[in-house]
């Protein structure tokens, strides 16, 4: 089942499901979740390695950040890894998807995402890529996903990983959890 904004409304000030969520989310969210904001973008460089027990991911540098930059501006083919401005704090009955907002794919970006698992606590990484024609230029702290709450029947299993807190990158190999 998915929450409506009126619970998870109560759950962030109960639990502080999700943390920095901007005056219109708190006052007016609009769906069935809540939108994120665009808070740091980042390039990637180098190789990567996924092993069965170990992974490495590539390089990164920090390209774009909110309160230091104004926009970002992605060309036809440029690949980011971005960074929302908000942290979630998922109890381990909740999961959670990221999903774009139309005018995201209405401009040509695309999102790479993955499910959040229940217990995860950081704020939200993922990829974002111009498949389109044009440029398309975004002001930082722009709403650019919706988020999504599924309740879990039962009770999930806790996330343990290493990308617990927000952390965008491995700096070497690492052996899975």
């Amino acid at each position: 089942m998915i929450l409506g904004p009126k619970q998870l409304l109560q759950l962030v000030k109960k639990i502080k499901l999700v943390e920095n969520l901007s005056e219109r989310e708190l006052t007016n969210p609009e769906g069935a979740g809540f939108d994120l904001r665009l808070g740091e973008v980042y390039k990637i460089t180098g190789d990567a390695f996924l092993g069965e027990t170990e992974r490495k991911t590539p390089d990164i540098t920090l390209y774009k950040k909110y309160g230091r930059d104004k926009n970002i501006k992605i060309k036809p083919g440029d690949f980011f890894l971005v960074k929302t401005m908000e942290k979630i704090n998922l109890p381990v009955t909740l999961s959670a998807v990221i999903l774009p907002r139309t005018t995201t794919f209405r401009s040509g970006l695309f999102l790479r995402t993955g499910p959040i698992q229940p217990g995860y606590s950081g704020e939200l990484t993922f990829g974002l890529k111009n498949e389109g024609p044009a440029s398309v230029e975004i002001e930082m702290g722009a709403r650019i996903v919706h988020l999504l709450f599924h309740e879990i029947k039962g009770e999930g299993s806790k996330y343990r990983g290493q990308w617990q807190g927000g952390r965008v990158s491995a700096t070497k190999k690492e052996v899975q959890v």
